[in-house]
């Protein structure tokens, strides 16, 4: 039952038989009606007056009186101004609540062997730290993004490009050869990652000391920069990778093995997963090929030092350096590489890189680029360019041990959802086992809806303490609200109400309950406008909407004492279908809702 299309539908006809005009129903504006004004949908009649040759009130007064007679759905109607509002049914919206609840996936599609191929590309991590606070928000938005592409009928492949080489790792390695002493994550009880991290600082403060005492014997900053021993180790260790030697090439495959499975305990913890991870080691070279492959072809072009560039000054863009003169690969060549990877993999139809609004321009150029190789999505690619996260006390850095652990901050989270449920009594007669995964499902969930529900394009404040609030617009305020509900079901079960099988007929509904309905209805158009928007935000504020309406309905009326059998049954489809939207909507945001709490 699609209401707006049968409104569209009935004011056409209406339009015909009045004015006799034939009306497209693209050109009839539905919306719902605003809170102030008496009515359940709203119809513009200002694009009629043309052919009514009336004021748009006596448009609207002539359509609404032939709607009323028309169509017993509609059982009343007023005009303001240009505005039809249009008062439904309660047969209609208890019939549309059955329908809805006989549907548990309702407003998720599944796709089918036709569905084209949607890859998500997000993560991207550097394997010289681990994940930190900004990869938080950079891979919860990419899984829920392809949760969402996938909810609107898309055959969605997930991916990861690790930057796997590079200086940046040899840092990592030069600084646990040299002062290491042969620790190992077994050794010291660390993850992988983290003490592979641990060794990049300890480059970074080493580096710096070199630096300053250089700087005393006269040197400028910038010549102690490049003279200094470890900088110039790290380069000739990048060197020797690129030349395979033997020793170097051991020990770069074993830290990162040892990142590897650190990041794996990680996206587990967080919640998400790829079907497919790339490395930048195994792309680059691809990268090379089909750059020279564009030289030939002559997409690109050569200088005297050998160095490769696109002349991008007819797209509105500059020139951009793809290969070195000594033939070494930049960022661009990579991606390049990745991407030719990625379409030989897959019948790709649309890419999405998730990665920081710093990179837009890289982004601008890679579709150029893409395009001018022969690659058939390469202009249409969408770079989702999200802002970036901050803790309340400012900015952090890598190099200096100033992030935020990804680890750390998750810890922190489901820590402090269990001290706070604790403290409310929201745990009490829970098991010790129970406590804890509610404290994993709160926890997890306040620190990804907090971060969901702002505008992705927004940079934002992460703050932990507002974060975990059963009151408010938060993950727990939600999770709380399905917990309720599951409470009310499950007791109703006790009592031995069947509300399975019940047509709702001659019930008077509240303006609550129709309005609970109509936002439950609306579910699916929230889907839809996420996944054209790719706007996770859409969703977790859509879900605050629901449950704060929820709320007030239950606080307003009664459910198991109410004492008409037929208002307790709608009471309960209409409970349990707000629970299962609930569900469906958060865990387009990852995120976990306890049956109990």
């Amino acid at each position: 039952m699609n209401l707006e299309l049968t409104i569209q539908t009935e004011v056409a006809k209406a339009i015909k038989e009045l004015f006799g005009t034939e009306a497209e129903l693209k050109s009839i504006q539905i919306q719902k009606t605003k809170k102030e004004f008496e009515g359940d949908v709203t119809v513009v009649t200002f694009p009629f007056t043309k052919v009514s040759r009336k004021s748009p009130e006596q448009t609207g007064e002539a359509i609404g009186t032939f709607l009323i007679s028309q169509n017993p759905i509609i059982t009343k109607f007023n005009v303001i101004k240009g505005f039809l509002n249009l008062s439904i049914s309660a047969e209609y919206w208890t019939k549309l609540l059955l329908e809805i609840n006989q549907q548990p996936q309702f407003g998720i599609m599944t796709p089918d062997e036709q569905a084209k191929v949607m890859m998500i590309e997000y993560s991207s991590p550097n394997t010289n730290k681990p994940l930190h606070l900004g990869h938080i928000r950079n891979n919860l938005l990419g899984y829920s993004i392809a949760e969402i592409q996938k909810a609107n009928g898309w055959n969605v492949i997930k991916t990861n490009i690790v930057n796997d080489r590079g200086i940046h790792i040899c840092k990592s390695m030069l600084a646990w050869k040299l002062f290491g002493n042969g620790e190992t994550p077994q050794s010291t009880g660390m993850k992988g990652d983290q003490l592979v991290g641990k060794y990049y600082v300890v480059f970074d403060k080493a580096y710096k000391a070199e630096i300053k005492e250089l700087m005393e014997k006269g040197l400028t900053e910038e010549e102690a920069k490049k003279k200094a021993p470890l900088i110039l180790a790290a380069q000739n260790m990048l060197l020797a990778w690129e030349n395979n030697d033997p020793e170097v090439y051991q020990l770069w495959q074993t830290m990162n093995g040892w990142v590897y499975e650190g990041f794996e305990v990680t996206y587990k913890k967080l919640g998400v997963d790829f079907d497919k991870i790339y490395y930048e080691s195994q792309t680059y070279l691809e990268g090379k090929n089909k750059v020279e492959e564009g030289l030939a072809k002559g997409v690109f072009y050569q200088r005297e030092d050998r160095s490769v560039w696109a002349d991008l000054t007819p797209d509105g863009l500059d020139e951009k350096l793809l290969l070195r003169g000594d033939g070494t690969s930049v960022y661009m060549t990579q991606d390049i590489g990745t991407a030719k990877l990625r379409y030989d993999d897959y019948q790709i139809s649309k890419m999405v890189y998730v990665v920081g609004n710093e990179q837009n321009y890289h982004f601008q150029v890679l579709a150029l680029l893409l395009d001018k190789l022969g690659f058939s999505w390469g202009k249409d690619l969408v770079h989702f360019s999200y802002g970036m996260v901050e803790l309340p006390e400012g900015k952090m850095k890598s190099r200096e041990g100033t992030v935020v652990d990804a680890d750390d901050l998750m810890q922190e989270m489901i820590d402090s959802a269990k001290e706070t449920s604790l403290e409310l009594g929201k745990l009490d007669n829970c098991t010790e086992q129970e406590i804890e995964e509610i404290a994993r499902m709160i926890g997890l969930g306040a620190l990804k809806y907090f971060i969901l529900k702002v505008d992705p394009r927004k940079n934002m404040t992460f703050n932990p303490k507002e974060s975990i609030d059963f009151n408010g617009n938060t993950g727990p305020f939600i999770q709380y609200t399905h917990a309720r509900i599951k409470s009310v079901l499950r007791k109703a079960n006790e009592m031995g109400v069947d509300y399975s099988s019940i047509t709702f007929e001659n019930i008077q509904l509240a303006e609550k309950e129709s309005n609970l309905i109509q936002l439950v209805s609306d579910f699916p158009n929230v889907v839809k406008q996420a996944g054209d928007e790719f706007s996770p935000a859409l969703i977790a504020n859509y879900m605050y909407e629901l449950v704060k309406e929820y709320n007030q309905f239950y606080h307003d009326f009664s459910i198991l004492k109410e004492e008409n059998e037929d208002c307790k049954k709608l009471r309960l489809v209409l409970s349990e279908t707000v629970g299962n939207t609930i569900q469906n909507g958060m865990k387009l945001l990852g995120i976990d809702v306890p049956e109990r709490m």
